[in-house]
């Protein structure tokens, strides 16, 4: 038999994060136990004849700690927003901006080029490009009764 700690705030932490919007930070448990901020950035999703377009809203987020991933149907982006490094002259009295790892996963319709995926960094928005399949109509065919 395995021996379980007991939690008696779990179900609180549970059922505020499903009242509380994604995108704001939650403690999430780390591999050695501990805990850490996990936050979502915000995205907006739409689509055009040709594409579909995600953007998602990373300020202070450098395009290396970005990580774009498509698997299965599905898009990933996922990554890091360090934390400034404190200089010893300035005194901080509120701190309102979030550090910490990020990751957001969007389900694609099968009609996504995932060859013809791009991505760009731009004023701290991620712009994600996912080109639609070119469907051929086909003309109806007749088939004779044998």
């Amino acid at each position: 038999m395995n021996i379980v700690r007991w939690d008696p705030f779990a179900d609180v932490e549970a059922m505020f994060s499903r009242m509380v919007p994604a995108r704001w930070p939650r403690l999430a448990p780390e591999q050695n136990g501990g805990r850490v901020i996990e936050w979502s950035p915000a995205a907006d999703i739409s689509e055009t004849d040709k594409e579909y377009v995600i953007r998602a809203e990373l300020p202070a987020v450098r395009k290396e700690d970005v990580q774009v991933t498509f698997d299965a149907g599905v898009i990933t982006i996922k990554g890091q927003r360090k934390q400034r490094t404190e200089d010893k002259n300035e005194k901080f009295h509120r701190i309102e901006s979030f550090c910490g790892t990020f990751e957001r996963s969007f389900s694609l319709p099968e009609n996504v080029d995932a060859e013809g995926i791009s991505c760009q960094s731009k004023d701290g928005v991620l712009t994600v490009h996912l080109p639609k399949t070119v469907v051929k109509s086909e003309q109806p065919k007749r088939i004779s009764v044998q």
